[in-house]
């Protein structure tokens, strides 16, 4: 475990009228670089032993603010490291307890209670249950005591809830696991011990989808992101699950989404004059064609995921191309001169070069004023393969307004 250990008694000091005071009292101090050592000390000397856990809750509350604003009461709620870098950002769990409006949910894995919170507003039932006490404690506080919350293990069932909600821990002593055996509960366990109920479970949005085929799934796979960062990936079971669907985007904050049932007519052709990078839940969703198809795009190489056009699809980044070449560093250079490059940006996909050797290779030669980005790619295959450079300016659509 990363972060400070709390334990209940921890938990029960800091949901005491005692601890509510002394955490309004350390909140008003600054807790920055420059004054971390004389608060550190000054909140020892008024609350001793009780310091750490205060000090703690006070930055993790900090850390949450954005995270968890939509959330009621999120501003007063209590957090271990690991339970707050694992919870769904609230825009995200609050769209997925939009998919199970009107249903009674049992979420297997409740944590600190952030799932719970965001289905409070639209599922008929709820339980929450965890195997560990103190997040217990701390979920029972975050929701005012307004739910059953019970100490279970996820892979004993102790409810006869229709919906299951789980979310496996991904993180051992703040590492990744990467294999969906090593969750804990493990993803195949999830699956077998859930088989003849709806399961709802998020993963990490790197899961190799072949291997949820090997273990049996044949539900959806939901990819979402949130302001351009890919926040994660949530399993549906065939009983939630869109029928026909087999791969979902959801780009929240554009409220876009789309699947593999939409259509994927997208060609391949040359550069048009703007280039976009699709966001990555529609790459790590399998489904650039398809967003290619729906705003009028096509694809620079059947196998890249690069997408061109003579539009910017609204509210997405794309790059207006100023040059085409081969890629050479000489000859990028010269042509980022020739425009009075100043900062690069460096985009690579398809070709193994390093962006940030890459720009330190440049950044001697580069002295203007103008900022520009570069995307390296790879256009054909085999024998025919060639590396591509494209200077390009940065833009956003609806308009190819400039950007910066």
């Amino acid at each position: 475990m990363t972060g400070y250990p709390f334990d209940r008694d921890d938990v029960a000091y800091l949901r005491s009228p005692a601890g509510r005071a002394a955490l309004a009292e350390t909140t008003r101090r600054e807790l920055s670089a420059a004054t971390r050592l004389a608060d550190v000390a000054a909140v020892r000397a008024d609350h001793g032993g009780r310091a750490a856990a205060l000090i703690e809750t006070v930055l993790l509350r900090r850390r949450a603010a954005a995270k968890l604003a939509e959330l009621p009461g999120s501003a007063e709620w209590l957090f271990t490291d690991e339970a707050l870098q694992q919870a769904s950002a609230a825009a995200v769990a609050r769209h997925r307890a939009e998919r199970l409006a009107g249903r009674v949910v049992h979420d297997v894995t409740c944590s600190i209670g952030t799932e719970l919170a965001a289905l409070q507003a639209t599922a008929a039932g709820l339980l929450g249950s965890d195997l560990d006490p103190v997040r217990l404690a701390m979920a029972d506080h975050n929701l005012a005591g307004a739910l059953p919350l019970c100490r279970a293990d996820a892979l004993r069932p102790v409810s006869a809830a229709p919906v299951i909600v789980a979310d496996p821990a991904r993180r051992s002593g703040g590492r990744r696991r990467f294999d969906p055996r090593d969750y804990r509960p493990a993803l195949d366990g999830l699956l077998q011990t859930y088989r003849d109920r709806d399961l709802v479970v998020k993963v990490a949005p790197g899961i190799d989808f072949a291997a949820l085929g090997r273990l049996g799934f044949r539900g959806e796979i939901t990819v979402t992101s949130l302001f351009g960062s890919v926040r994660e990936a949530c399993l549906w079971s065939p009983g939630v699950a869109t029928v026909g669907v087999r791969r979902r985007a959801v780009l929240l904050d554009r409220g876009e989404e789309l699947t593999d049932a939409d259509p994927d007519d997208c060609p391949v052709g040359a550069a048009g004059r703007y280039l976009i990078d699709p966001d990555g839940a529609v790459v790590r969703a399998g489904l650039v064609r398809h967003y290619g198809a729906r705003h009028h795009l096509w694809k620079l190489d059947p196998a890249i995921a690069y997408l061109t056009g003579d539009t910017v699809p609204a509210g997405t980044r794309g790059f207006e191309v100023l040059d085409q070449l081969p890629y050479k560093d000489k000859a990028l250079r010269a042509a980022l001169t020739a425009r009075d490059c100043g900062a690069v940006e460096i985009l690579v996909r398809g070709v193994d070069v390093d962006p940030d050797a890459l720009r330190r290779r440049l950044r001697s030669g580069l002295r203007g004023s103008t900022p520009l980005s570069v995307i390296l790619t790879r256009i054909g295959a085999g024998a025919a393969a060639k590396a591509t450079a494209f200077v390009c300016r940065a833009t956003r659509g609806p308009g190819g307004r400039p950007v910066g």
